[in-house]
């Protein structure tokens, strides 16, 4: 069944504890987001400088996680899990109290490493207390934390910063790492066998700089133009070489810092595959949501993250009633069904125009989450189904960096796409605004006189307007398209026993 031979006795606090973990890191990646604005006043830095809040967090959280199956091993998962939590702990509590952004980068750098175990290790830990016909049970209740978490917070960043300061979006891990700090120390079992294994450090260091460059390059693209900066050129060498020599190395090594058996597994290759795919709709789907509501919605910040709270609500509602049918049903079918409802709702929202009321937008959100949901519990189950149990950590610390990866990348391009496409179609719209064209003569278009510059700027701006709600529509196309991959990497996954 596990590592483990028994049972442990206290496993509901063992699982309370995880989830906490869990939960604690999958909020600090994008908690932090709608508090960006207070910091950068507070840190006194630029809009440019203050991305580093989010970027620091994310480069040491990816890096970090392909390790942590070495460390589990080297050090035992309970050693690794008790400094993985505590650290973050620490480290949040730091970034609380950080009075520069140097400070803060640091202190984000530090929660970014700590935080890069927890996700796989409390998803390991879950698998090996609970038997094969309990872990859809238990991994619906693990799901809840790393699929609600980052939509949450930003409803939860945004009434922390509201009602108190931005300060507290940190120090709200206190009482809760604290709380798993203890739990794990009193009730998880002891490490018994640690392995001396040697640390591979070419595979290591090409994977962290493949890793590294390319989440820089996604990150400072836009800021940078793209391939029209040196900066960007550099980044995509590195990347491109850094993971191209992590693969032959991990080919022809002899003990390489993946093991090879891993990728042997048809169930869990499709399952990464499915993985980037969800993780990139998952957070790039929310990341454009929030600024159309607000930007375009004309929502304030504290209405447009409450209207985001009915797709957590989806999916929590979707994790249980997974849970329950896990055993029941081909968890094949679950998946399709729900990578095809998550395309279905992409598509709607492709259709959207900013007047869209609140209760269809709730609606629609609320079945997207419920579709997020069925896709991913059933994926767990069907990913490690044919795993060994001494693949599962590594196995679990792949599956988290590949649904990072799929975020990071989602996001990046449907920014930039979001961006060159408002362009382009400002320029094509544009092209039509002639005294000729009859729009410019209808019932409420006075405001728009080309003969005046007040008239011209307003006529701009809705032109703009139009452009964005376009470029929108493209990207939710774009994020359909991810699902229907998605869907055929379901169908070519084997049923398991």
């Amino acid at each position: 069944m596990s590592v483990h031979a028994e049972i442990p006795r206290h496993r509901g606090i063992i699982t309370a504890c995880a989830m906490i973990a869990t939960l604690m890191q999958a909020l600090d990646g994008t908690i932090a987001n709608v508090a960006l604005p207070y910091m950068q006043g507070s840190l006194a830095a630029t809009a440019d400088q203050i991305t580093w809040v989010l970027t620091s967090y994310v480069i040491a959280a990816a890096i970090l996680t392909a390790p942590v199956g070495w460390l589990a091993r080297r050090f035992g998962r309970r050693r690794v899990f008790l400094a993985s939590v505590g650290g973050f702990t620490l480290a949040s509590v730091l970034c609380g109290a950080a009075q520069s952004l140097e400070q803060m980068v640091v202190f984000r750098l530090l929660q970014g490493m700590f935080g890069a175990a927890l996700v796989p290790l409390s998803q390991a830990t879950m698998l090996d207390i609970y038997t094969p016909a309990e872990r859809g049970r238990a991994m619906a209740i693990w799901g809840v934390g790393v699929m609600v978490g980052p939509i949450m917070g930003p409803t939860l960043g945004g009434l922390l910063t509201d009602a108190y300061s931005w300060r507290w979006v940190f120090y709200v891990n206190l009482p809760f790492g604290a709380l798993a700090c203890l739990g794990l120390a009193l009730f998880m079992a002891p490490d018994r066998d640690t392995e001396a294994v040697r640390f591979d450090w070419v595979g290591f260091a090409s994977l962290g700089i493949g890793i590294g460059a390319l989440q820089f390059l996604l990150d400072r693209g836009e800021l940078k133009d793209w391939f029209g900066s040196r900066e960007i050129w550099a980044e995509a060498v590195l990347g491109g070489l850094g993971l191209w020599i992590f693969l032959v190395h991990m080919l022809t090594a002899e003990r390489p810092f993946l093991p090879r058996a891993l990728f042997a597994d048809r169930n869990f290759l499709a399952g990464i595959g499915v993985m980037l795919f969800v993780g990139a709709i998952l957070l790039a789907s929310a990341a454009l949501l929030a600024p159309y509501m607000q930007v375009l919605g004309g929502y304030p910040v504290l209405t447009a993250g409450l209207l985001l709270a009915p797709r957590g609500i989806g999916t929590i509602a979707a994790m249980m009633l997974g849970g329950r049918l896990a055993n029941r049903i081909d968890p094949r079918r679950l998946m399709l069904a729900g990578v095809l409802l998550l395309a279905w709702t992409l598509h709607e929202m492709a259709r959207w125009t900013p007047d869209v009321d609140a209760w269809t937008l709730g609606v629609m959100t609320t079945f997207q989450g419920f579709a997020l949901g069925l896709v991913f519990l059933p994926l767990q189950l069907v990913a490690f189904a044919t795993l060994p149990a001494w693949l599962r950590t590594d196995a679990t610390a792949v599956f988290s960096l590949l649904r990072n990866l799929g975020g990071a990348v989602g996001i990046a391009v449907c920014a930039a796409l979001l961006a060159r496409g408002t362009q382009g179609l400002h320029a094509e719209i544009a092209a039509g605004v002639t005294p000729l064209n009859r729009m410019l003569a209808l019932p409420g278009s006075a405001a728009w006189d080309i003969g005046t510059a007040r008239g011209l700027a307003l006529l701009d701006r809705e032109v703009t307007r139009q452009a964005q709600i376009i470029a929108y529509g493209n990207d939710y196309l774009l994020l359909m398209g991810c699902a229907l991959l998605a869907a055929a990497l379901v169908l070519a996954m084997r049923r398991p026993a």
